[in-house]
C-alpha cells in the first residue's frame, strides 16, 4: 500500500535551489516518488510511497524556513502512483502570472468542508470553480460557475471580462486542494470584492469528510497522479488518461473511433499534427517494448 500526500505552503524561500539537493536525496532514499516544485514564494506538489518514507519528507519539508505548521492531504493506492521523483524550481508554485499576488498578506475567508453546502445554497453567493476546463468537465459542486480556462494564468482574464455579473454577490471558491485559491482569492480581494470565501482544504477534503448523501458534489474530481480520478472517501475514480493529450476519458471513450492508445481521444484527435501523432506512435510502440522486457519506460508517470 502506498501512502500519497498532496502538500503546499506559501513561505519566503530566500535560495530554493539551495533546497532541491537534500531534499532530491532524501526521497530517492526514502523510495518516494512523485513532483515536488520550489519557489521564492514556497512549495507545492504530490509525493508518494511507503509511509515510513512520506512521514521523513513531511518532517525535512517542516523543518524548512516558515514551513512549521505545514498542512497536507493524505489518500493511499495499491498500485505506485508515480513512476518518478521530480524536484524543480519554479517561478511560482502554481502559475497565476499576477506579480503583485501574495497569499501570506491575506485570503479569503476558509470555509470548513461541513459548512461549504450552506454557503454555497444561499441566494447572494456565486461560486466559481477556479481549475481548468478539462478538470471540471468530470466533475464541480452544484451551481458552480465554470470559466472554462485552459490554465490557472486565464483566471485575471476571465475575472475582469466576467467581473459585472457578480455585483453585490459573495464569491465562493474552490479547487482541488486549496492552492489555487489561495491566490485567487488574493487576487479578488486585491480587486475591490469585499466578502471572498474558499473551501478549506479543497474537494479533496470535503470529499473525504463529507458523507456521500450529504454531498453537492457530482461527478469526480480529478487529481494529477495515476489515479487520475477520485470520488467521495477518496476513492479511485473509473477515469483513464489519454496519454496524447493527459485529459482524463471513461473506459467506454475508448471504444470511440477517435481514441488510439497513447496517440489519441475524441477531445484531442484534431488539435495534433500527423507529425506528433507519428511521434507518439512511436514513443506508445517504446513503451510496449519496455513492459515486455519488465521494464518501466521513461516517458510513463
Amino acid at each position: 500500500m502506498y501512502t500519497i500526500a498532496a502538500l503546499y505552503h506559501f513561505t519566503r524561500f530566500d535560495d530554493p535551489a539551495a533546497l532541491k539537493p537534500a531534499l532530491l536525496e532524501l526521497c530517492q532514499t526514502q523510495a518516494v516518488k512523485g513532483t515536488l516544485l520550489l519557489a521564492q514564494e514556497g512549495i507545492n506538489g504530490t509525493i508518494a510511497g511507503p509511509r515510513a518514507g512520506i512521514d521523513a519528507i513531511l518532517a525535512h519539508v517542516r523543518a524548512l524556513p516558515g514551513c512549521a505548521d505545514l498542512d497536507w492531504k493524505e489518500a493511499s493506492a495499491e498500485q505506485p502512483p508515480f513512476g518518478k521523483m521530480k524536484v524543480r524550481l519554479k517561478k511560482e508554485i502554481v502559475t497565476m502570472g499576477q506579480p503583485d499576488i501574495d497569499p501570506r498578506a491575506r485570503v479569503g475567508h476558509y470555509i470548513e468542508p461541513r459548512d461549504w453546502n450552506d454557503l454555497i445554497r444561499a441566494d447572494d453567493v456565486a461560486v466559481i470553480d477556479t481549475r481548468n476546463d478539462y478538470e471540471v468537465a468530470i466533475g464541480t459542486f452544484e451551481g458552480a460557475i465554470d470559466p472554462d480556462t485552459e490554465s490557472f494564468r486565464d483566471f485575471p482574464a476571465w475575472w475582469e471580462r466576467n467581473k459585472d455579473r457578480f455585483h453585490n454577490k459573495r464569491i465562493a471558491m474552490f479547487c482541488t486542494g486549496g492552492i489555487r485559491c489561495e491566490k485567487s482569492t488574493n487576487f479578488l480581494l486585491g480587486q475591490g470584492v469585499e466578502e471572498v470565501y474558499h473551501l478549506k482544504g479543497g474537494i479533496l477534503r470535503y470529499l473525504e469528510e463529507v458523507p456521500a448523501e450529504d454531498s453537492a458534489w457530482q461527478g469526480e474530481c480529478f487529481v494529477f497522479d495515476n489515479r487520475v480520478s477520485v470520488g467521495h472517501g477518496l476513492v479511485e475514480g473509473p477515469h483513464e488518461l489519454c496519454h496524447g493529450c493527459r485529459r482524463p476519458i471513461l473506459p467506454q471513450d475508448k471504444t470511440r473511433p477517435e481514441y488510439e492508445q497513447g496517440v489519441s481521444c475524441h477531445r484531442c484527435i484534431a488539435e495534433t499534427s500527423e507529425a506528433d501523432k507519428m511521434r507518439f506512435r512511436e514513443r506508445q510502440k517504446q513503451i510496449a517494448l519496455a513492459r515486455a522486457r519488465g521494464e518501466r519506460h521513461m516517458g510513463i508517470l
